[in-house]
């Protein structure tokens, strides 16, 4: 009968208990650069949202500063104190307005409603 020889492992053993530590660091160490490149990916994406967010922000506010500025350049004077109301001269603006898509239909009427109501 053959016994179990106790003491030192083989060769056999110890090739073998040196592959499994190996291959369990090596699972490890892989295991540990995916999960940094996913943060790293995740960062990257935040960051980029977060830059697009502010570019879409400043391209807005820079659209809405043109239209005021053109607005306000369109906008008829402040009639310098209680001069007579030129009705006709006003819906004339108000329809110019309108034919170059500053004023909707429903704005100009809503508009041409107040004039002609004053």
């Amino acid at each position: 009968m053959m016994g179990r020889r106790m003491g030192r492992p083989g060769l056999v053993g110890l090739a073998a208990r040196t592959a499994v530590v190996a291959g369990t660091a090596g699972a490890v160490s892989n295991r540990q650069a995916r999960r940094q490149q996913s943060r790293y990916e995740q960062e990257s994406q935040s960051q980029a949202y977060e830059e697009q967010q502010q570019q879409a922000a400043m391209q807005a506010a820079a659209q809405q500063a043109a239209a005021a500025q053109q607005y306000a350049q369109q906008a008829p004077a402040a009639p310098a104190a209680a001069a007579p109301v030129d009705i006709v001269g006003q819906l004339e603006r108000l329809a110019a307005l309108q034919q170059q898509g500053i004023l909707t239909p429903e704005e100009f009427a809503a508009e041409k409603a107040k004039l002609l109501n004053s």
